[in-house]
């Protein structure tokens, strides 16, 4: 059990605001570096991390920091349209599942053992920072820190011109059937077979054993599906697809994604912003968990370099190609299917994971847009610049 405790104090060098998986790989990376001993931490969360109450899955290369908690791993991924399927061969990438549980536990056990930092339940209302002081209020205390590192965002933020804002939400079950229903050796990355009443949907299977998966409904859209509408599309799913009519339902997990290229500042005076609300859930895809560890590594190093934890923002053209891809999406130009059909069918799967980290080079780039619609996306394109 990840349980917080109060160890109040008024001023800390860095407040960490939210510990989710974004506050968490912060802290995690400022102890594995040895460097931050002599520093005061506060973490604060208004939730105790008792619950498994999400998964994050992530394609990489070789072995990361939260190793020791990898719950699964896979080589090979399905892909499936309507009117094509494709077993896809993904080394030298594993795509790779954290339980949240797991994390939080993996983190908490190493965290308590630190005697500089400290760990609060509290609503955090807001923060602050100026030329003179920064701070947060807690349960309607102040407490102030140098920096404040903040993964919560308080409020939608308004759009301006070309700016979209769509939701990825999703709600999953873990399945156990009776007879033999899954290869734990492949999972399925995306299968857009599903009915498109809902809008852009597609389910993803995540197998554990011959007989235990994660099974996961997903849309993107404006709004989000009533309960029953979730429900339905798992159970229609079970029934027409896999052919399973027997099963159990053992655990389930509901969530939504911002996909937007809204700029979400990278900070304001001493507040550092983090996670998604630092712009680190990748707008065209909704993936977050490596850009959280590539932003937290960026801040670590920096402030061991400088003793400031500010990163500059460098990768404007894939926060083009977003803008282009969620200009489609938002505005029907082409569905989901269609577009994700096309990109999958017709390249190398490490161009689109290199495309989709943003590290894809010049070369790859131009491999990747040119198997994709091109009058669509052209004209998506012409409205983003004008």
């Amino acid at each position: 059990m990840c349980t917080f405790f109060i160890f109040m104090n008024n001023n800390y060098d860095y407040i960490i605001a939210g510990a989710g998986c974004a506050g968490l790989s912060l802290v995690m990376r400022m102890i594995s570096s040895g460097k931050f001993s002599e520093k005061k931490i506060l973490l604060v969360d208004r939730h105790e991390k008792n619950i498994n109450d999400r998964t994050w899955c992530f394609w990489e290369k070789g072995k990361g920091l939260f190793e020791p908690v990898v719950f699964k791993r896979w080589e090979q991924l399905w892909f499936h349209a309507n009117g094509y399927s494709s077993l896809k061969q993904i080394s030298p990438f594993e795509y790779k599942m954290i339980r949240g549980i797991d994390f939080y536990d993996h983190c908490f056990n190493i965290i308590r053992q630190q005697k500089n930092i400290e760990l609060l339940t509290g609503n955090i209302e807001s923060s602050w920072s100026d030329n003179f002081e920064t701070f947060v209020i807690i349960d309607e205390k102040k407490i102030t820190a140098d920096y404040v590192f903040n993964s919560i965002i308080f409020n939608k933020p308004e759009l301006k011109k070309g700016q979209f804002y769509l939701l990825q939400h999703f709600k999953g079950w873990v399945v156990e059937t009776k007879k033999k229903s899954f290869n734990p050796e492949e999972a399925t990355l995306m299968d857009f077979r599903v009915s498109r009443q809902q809008g852009n949907s597609f389910v993803y299977i995540m197998p554990f054993s011959t007989t235990k998966a994660l099974v996961e409904y997903t849309s993107f859209s404006e709004k989000m599906l009533k309960p029953e509408e979730y429900e339905a599309g798992l159970r229609d799913y079970m029934h027409q697809f896999l052919g399973i009519g027997d099963y159990h339902v053992t655990d389930q997990e509901f969530g939504v994604i911002p996909m937007t290229n809204y700029h979400f500042p990278l900070w304001h005076h001493h507040i550092i912003n983090i996670g998604s609300a630092g712009g680190m859930t990748k707008g065209s895809s909704g993936y977050t968990f490596q850009f959280i560890q590539k932003q937290t590594t960026g801040i670590v190093n920096a402030l061991l370099k400088t003793g400031k934890p500010f990163l500059n923002r460098n990768e404007k053209k894939f926060h083009f190609y977003d803008s282009v891809l969620l200009n489609v999406l938002a505005t029907g130009k082409l569905p989901a299917d269609k577009i994700f059909t096309d990109m999958f069918s017709r390249n190398d799967m490490a161009d689109i994971f290199n495309f989709l980290d943003n590290e894809s080079t010049i070369l790859q780039d131009i491999r990747i847009i040119k198997s994709l619609p091109v009058s669509a996306f052209l004209h998506a394109a012409w409205q983003q610049l004008f």
